[in-house]
């Protein structure tokens, strides 16, 4: 059997923020596309950003002291893919929901996790673990 791959589809209001966006800032290559949808090459896993204006939802959930977008959406990196995006998104003048911080310190699961939103409103959260076997650590 071969290894899974994820696919998820999110709806955005413009092709072409949505590709100086996920192509430009986040640096993803694109793959098919036509007039509206385009995927992308999500650190090896599908990602297909649909023209549908003004579906992305606007809700929080309160989490380690800071108000978390749901739905979101988004990948667990190494530490150092983790700090070298920051930059990258830092660099790029990204505006964060939620800076990049290190999350549950000293307690199963710690983590560096950010937030960001795309042009469209869709919330992606980026994360890092010291230890990747805390993933699902209770």
């Amino acid at each position: 059997m071969s290894t899974p791959w994820f696919h998820l589809a999110i709806p955005v209001d413009d092709l072409s923020a949505a590709r100086a966006f996920y192509g430009g800032v986040l640096g993803l290559p694109e793959g098919r596309s036509a007039e509206h949808w385009v995927d992308w090459n999500f650190y090896g896993h599908q990602l297909v950003t649909h023209v549908a204006p003004g579906a992305a939802a606007k809700a929080t959930n309160p989490v380690d002291g800071h108000e978390v977008p749901v739905p979101h959406f988004g990948l667990i990196l190494s530490i150092p893919a983790f700090h070298q995006l920051a930059e990258r998104l830092r660099a790029a003048g990204t505006k964060f929901v939620i800076e990049p911080y290190l999350r549950f310190e000293g307690l199963p699961g710690e983590q560096w996790t950010m937030f960001l939103t795309d042009p469209a409103g869709n919330a992606l959260e980026f994360k890092a673990f010291r230890d990747e076997s805390q993933v699902f650590a209770k």
